[in-house]
């Protein structure tokens, strides 16, 4: 994870992100470098973002702090972000850093522009997913079959919100 002292800057006050009907995109941004891929091969990296728990939560600003508000709204439909540079070739993600600054978060449920779509006042992990692409694989569509890795950074966990609750954040 790059950018990760101010990542745990904000992890520390509670992050926080906007997310509007039209899309909103992430601050701070999800970047991230690699090591150890092979420099021949073909690499398709995206990115998903995970309800962290089942629950809704409130702030309360008398304790400048979020608490739990009871149970989670029902899930929306999760959405991989497949990056747009993607495939990279190994050699690039090992000179390269990888930035999703493109990612927008949205609350319209008939998001027809593939922003991923959370619910407000949820907490959410982001995770990261390189996947080594085979030559003869044209879609994504079995994972199964495929080399892949996960990464979860727990510092880049955010709660959704239309607007900031806690004063330090925004």
């Amino acid at each position: 994870l790059e950018t990760k002292e101010l990542w745990d800057k904000f992890h520390e006050l509670g992050t926080e992100m906007i997310i509007t009907k039209s899309g909103r995109r992430m601050f701070p941004t999800i970047r991230v470098s690699f090591s150890g891929v092979d420099p021949e091969a073909k690499y398709i990296v995206l990115m998903d973002i995970v309800p962290v728990d089942n629950k809704r939560y409130r702030y309360a600003y008398h304790r400048s702090s979020w608490l739990v508000a009871g149970k989670a709204d029902p899930p929306l439909p999760a959405r991989l972000y497949v990056h747009p540079d993607s495939p990279f070739t190994g050699e690039q993600l090992l000179k390269q850093m990888v930035s999703f600054e493109k990612v927008k978060l949205t609350n319209n449920e008939l998001d027809q522009h593939g922003h991923i779509i959370l619910n407000s006042m949820h907490k959410y992990q982001p995770r990261v997913h390189i996947i080594k692409k085979k030559d003869h694989t044209a879609s994504l569509l079995n994972l199964k079959s495929e080399e892949f890795r996960t990464f979860i950074f727990p510092e880049t966990v955010f709660t959704a919100v239309t607007a900031y609750q806690n004063q330090l954040v925004s």
